[in-house]
């Protein structure tokens, strides 16, 4: 276990975690919503430090990340649990336990190991994805700084329910945020994931783009009859647009029936292609489809002169025209971050 960095200590042995926005309030001996905090005589441990469930080499593409160093490897790890209980989690294995759980696959992993594995397979970055990185903060933080140290990125797939201490704490280290928006409303939030107070999702992710210039790409996996009407998808593409910017890609997902959600339809590509329509009605210049192998739209195009700058075919990535992270035809800024250590 590691001490928590992010706490408050209350009266009669109680401790509040500042680490994600539900700020739990600790009894003795208890954890909190994501159980891997727990009160340990007054102080706030953290469970799962260095404990990791799953690892893989991943296209960046898969996180997915379209505009963030395409074409390379981040070295990709995951842990146990989550403050969310998202009733159609694709982890659901991972993320809906009460570890650490040693006998069904953890393995320790130092920070500095981590390091080592991701140079040892030529990978140009790190990621924390699989579930959700908040949970092991600690642990994120410090490998995050020795990341920058030996000149790789940093990745955080996230569902943004960080608190702003948390975020100004590793926003100097981290390189990108592949943020999941996944709904735009109060009733869908709490219905799907257990969540009332969503909206400081979005104002995280505003934080993080406009105070400590992390590379931004929104995903929303589209779920049929719960947030496919035109109402929420258009609520997030205008967000996204006014707040992130035109340019910041929004990747609209193919959900499929997991989990506690196995009576539902996977989401139709006639659906996708309408999120895809509102994205582009309400001035996104980069949509992209999701889980949908050969899927239209999966190729970056320049939006000022129809130049194909990057394809695509599934994580088979290949750029074409790009001048740095601009178009090679016309030289207009397609908001691509390419070159060393997280820089433009």
């Amino acid at each position: 276990m590691r001490e928590a960095l992010l706490y408050e200590k209350l009266p009669d042995s109680r401790v509040r975690c500042n680490i994600c926005q539900w700020r739990c309030t600790i009894g003795l001996d208890k954890v909190g919503v994501c159980k891997m905090y727990r009160n340990v005589d007054g102080v706030l441990y953290n469970r799962n430090y260095a404990e990791v469930s799953s690892s893989n080499l991943d296209p960046i593409e898969k996180k997915p990340l379209f505009h963030f160093h395409p074409g390379t490897f981040v070295y990709s790890l995951g842990t146990w649990g989550c403050n969310f209980h998202c009733r159609h989690c694709q982890n659901w294995q991972i993320s809906c336990i009460t570890p650490p759980h040693l006998e069904r696959g953890s393995r320790r992993m130092s920070p500095q190991a981590a390091i080592e594995q991701a140079k040892l397979n030529y990978c140009k970055g790190l990621a924390w994805t699989y579930n959700e990185p908040t949970v092991w903060f600690e642990y994120t933080l410090d490998s995050a700084k020795l990341a920058k140290e030996n000149g790789l990125y940093t990745v955080y797939v996230t569902n943004g329910y960080m608190t702003p201490e948390a975020l100004d704490m590793i926003g100097p280290y981290l390189d990108a945020f592949s943020l999941d928006v996944k709904g735009f409303s109060d009733r869908f939030y709490k219905d799907l994931s257990r969540v009332a107070k969503w909206r400081g999702i979005l104002e995280v992710a505003e934080r993080a783009k406009e105070k400590w210039g992390i590379h931004v790409e929104v995903v929303t996996n589209i779920i049929p009859g719960m947030n496919d009407d035109d109402e929420q998808l258009e609520g997030i593409a205008t967000w996204i647009r006014d707040r992130l910017g035109d340019t910041t890609p929004w990747h609209v997902t193919r959900a499929n029936p997991t989990h506690q959600m196995r009576d539902f339809p996977a989401t139709p590509v006639a659906t996708l292609e309408r999120a895809y329509e509102i994205g582009k009605r309400v001035g996104l210049q980069f949509v992209y489809l999701g889980n949908v192998p050969g899927a239209r739209h999966e190729n970056t195009v320049c939006y000022n002169c129809g130049n194909v700058v990057i394809t695509r075919i599934g994580f088979d990535t290949e750029i074409v025209g790009l001048d740095g992270g601009k178009c090679s035809s016309c030289g207009a800024d397609l908001n691509i971050r390419l070159g060393g250590n997280g820089g433009d």
